[in-house]
């Protein structure tokens, strides 16, 4: 795993202009961790999706988003770890700050780290050292178990983000086609961008 500090996160933003949050400690002592998929408008529209390890958010941006079908392998790019208050960001980051546009959260709720190995359960820090992940999501859109997979190290890891096999797979449903509205504000992203820009 790559270690990625809340530095290179503050490095990269000016909290002067960006409304994202400086810090945070969402749910620090909570008995659950929790995970978060943002809708991301930036350069390019993408999905962040976020799991808390400790006092962070471990990150990936998944340029399709989440899928329901575990025959869907999904490329997530390891990026700097956010702080947990970020997990409730919602708003618009302006013009010529890092990752400018909209964001939503698009999902959020609690998981469960179910990684093994020789049937051995695996701490999610030493799971993510080694490269392979797996979580059961229990969100308001996206439930069930998924797995991530490092397929690429150096200084932009490369992962794969894959549906489990499980009662929660379902092929036909497109959850990013069909849910489009906020987790957290039920606001669509034309209503986020138009409201936080007032």
């Amino acid at each position: 795993m790559t270690t990625r500090s809340p530095k290179t996160y503050r490095k990269k933003r000016d909290f002067r202009q960006t409304p994202e949050p400086k810090g945070g400690v969402k749910n620090a002592g909570g008995k659950k961790p929790i995970f978060v998929i943002q809708k991301h408008a930036a350069r390019q529209l993408h999905y962040d999706f976020r799991l808390q390890v400790g006092r962070a958010l471990k990150s990936w941006a998944v340029p399709k988003g989440p899928s329901l079908n575990p025959k869907d392998k999904r490329m997530a790019a390891e990026v700097e770890d956010h702080p947990l208050g970020y997990a409730e960001f919602e708003g618009v980051i302006p013009k010529g700050e890092y990752g400018a546009g909209t964001v939503m959260v698009w999902d959020t709720g609690s998981y469960r780290n179910v990684t093994k190995r020789d049937d051995k359960k695996i701490p999610i820090t030493k799971a993510l050292k080694r490269g392979h992940v797996a979580v059961l999501l229990d969100g308001k859109k996206i439930k069930g178990g998924y797995a991530l997979s490092r397929i690429a190290k150096g200084k932009k890891p490369r992962w794969l983000l894959v549906k489990m096999k499980d009662e929660k797979a379902d092929a036909r449903r497109k959850p990013t086609k069909s849910e489009t509205k906020s987790a957290l504000t039920e606001r669509t992203m034309k209503e986020i961008e138009k409201e936080e820009k007032k």
